[in-house]
């Protein structure tokens, strides 16, 4: 027997960042009035608090409070041995990202009563009505919305290669259910994921590889700073091969063994465990989309515009199903919120060039805007510099001087398009370079504003500086 359709204003499909920013916005707006069906399966929270950000940093954090102490960079200070148990490390990640999803996401939906929970496949029946069904197909509910935002996430993309499935990987979703920390591990991937785990169970002593298809790591970033951190991390004792290909992969006692091909020839890789880390896919396989007439490109992401509308009116999508180049959580919620804005009548839409990105290895890597390759291409030249920090005295105190800073700027008015840098705070750092790409801002209004001195920020300025002068002839502080 077919179950009674339910009205709502706004159906939600997802439960993550996105659709709890687009849940809580439409409150708002609405003074709590509007009536919101949030449709989904698996943990609260999506990806981020529970497979993502939140665990991914946490284990980085654990694993820097384990290998800094034995790796001083300050004269008079000796390494020390810090006594861990990579078990309990573990237990208490997954402890925190209980707390995390708890106190931010199943806590927080219980102060809105006009939100309602559905566990289970949303499916598209037509344009305006969602089966929801069980894991097994046996429809739960039938629900239907004046408006509907599609923000069901991704996951991990796993690559055909021979033998990877019959021998066993992990991937960003299953790697925090380990309790023990594997000897050696090949990372399949060498972008912000891989790296980040990578180097954190390198620092709990684990021998690491990464194989990368491509001759450079993270290529959303600008050459200098991924070959310093390829450096940086070879240094650190991660091994890399780049430009590989995998012809297969095969169980070798009690470990696993990866055929290469490389620039150099095949090679034969043994390791204790494998992760795979080459990207996420977005989760529209099971909705039906062609029902509900939207578009999605080749990737099977949902094409949306500016104002994250799809090709169906009345329809949005938000976060990671949705066709672009970066997937963040900050900017899956701005999505969800310019959606909402938009479905009550404003003319909101995103702003991508503007949006920040980060990599939390140590040092960190975070950037936003084009790179020099980037605008070169779309506008013909640039101007741009690269500024080291060696010449940071901030980062002279602290011996941490493998850093890059580089800024790219529009040549015909010296306004600043993008900026990426690789330092120990990049991430807090480059909110002043996405003021100045959203702003316009040029190099002359960095260097007009003051800066703290010593500090990582202060790099910002002298990278600013470097475009009028040669600052090996610059004393400190010189404006």
């Amino acid at each position: 027997m077919k179950s009674e359709i339910q009205k709502f204003d706004l159906v939600i499909l997802g439960r993550g960042a996105a659709s709890f920013s687009a849940a809580i916005k439409a409150s708002e707006l609405s003074n709590g009035e509007m009536t919101i069906a949030m449709i989904g399966t698996g943990s609260l929270g999506g990806t981020c608090v529970n497979v993502g950000c939140v665990p991914s940093k946490y284990l980085l954090e654990a694993s820097h409070s384990v290998f800094r102490p034995n790796h001083p960079r300050m004269s008079g200070i000796y390494p020390t041995q810090v006594k861990h148990n990579f078990s309990e490390v573990m237990e208490g990640l997954r402890s925190y990202v209980t707390h995390a999803r708890d106190t931010k996401y199943a806590q927080v939906i219980e102060n809105y009563s006009n939100v309602k929970l559905f566990n289970g496949l949303g499916r598209f029946v037509d344009r305006k009505t969602i089966l929801v069904s069980d894991s097994d197909g046996n429809e739960i509910s039938m629900v239907t919305g004046s408006n509907i935002l599609i923000a069901t996430g991704s996951s991990p993309s796993v690559p055909n290669i021979e033998g990877l499935k019959e021998t066993g990987f992990l991937t960003s979703d299953t790697i925090w259910e380990l309790n023990e920390m594997p000897e050696s591990v090949a990372i399949i991937g060498g972008g912000a994921i891989g790296l980040e785990i990578g180097q954190a169970l390198m620092h709990f002593g684990s021998k690491i590889t990464v194989i990368e298809a491509m001759d450079s790591l993270l290529p959303q970033t600008e050459p200098e700073i991924s070959s310093a951190m390829k450096r940086f991390l070879e240094k650190e004792g991660m091994k890399f091969h780049l430009g590989a290909r995998i012809g297969s992969v095969n169980r070798s006692g009690n470990g696993k063994s990866i055929d290469i091909i490389t620039h150099n020839g095949k090679e034969k890789i043994e390791v204790q465990e494998i992760i795979v880390a080459t990207g996420r896919h977005a989760n529209t396989q099971y909705l039906n989309l062609k029902s509900a007439g939207v578009e999605v490109d080749s990737r099977g992401q949902i094409v949306t515009s500016e104002k994250m509308k799809t090709s169906t009116p009345g329809i949005y999508a938000a976060g990671d199903c949705v066709s672009k180049k970066m997937f963040l959580e900050t900017l899956a919620a701005r999505e969800g919120v310019i959606a909402v804005n938009n479905m009550f009548g404003e003319d909101l839409t995103i702003d991508y060039d503007s949006s920040t990105w980060a990599v939390f290895t140590s040092p960190q890597i975070a950037g936003v805007g084009m790179t020099e390759n980037e605008f070169s291409k779309k506008n013909g030249s640039c101007s741009c510099r690269v500024f080291s920090l060696e010449n940071l005295t901030k980062a002279s105190i602290m011996g941490e001087t493998e850093g890059v800073i580089k800024i790219t700027v529009d040549p015909n008015d010296n306004r600043i398009v993008g900026m990426h840098i690789m330092a120990p705070n990049a991430t807090d750092i480059i909110t002043e370079g996405a003021y100045a790409v959203r702003n316009g801002y040029t190099i002359d209004d960095i260097i007009a504003t003051s800066h703290i001195f010593p500090s990582f920020s202060e790099g910002i300025k002298l990278a600013a500086q470097s475009f009028i002068r040669d600052l090996s002839k610059m004393a400190c502080c010189v404006e």
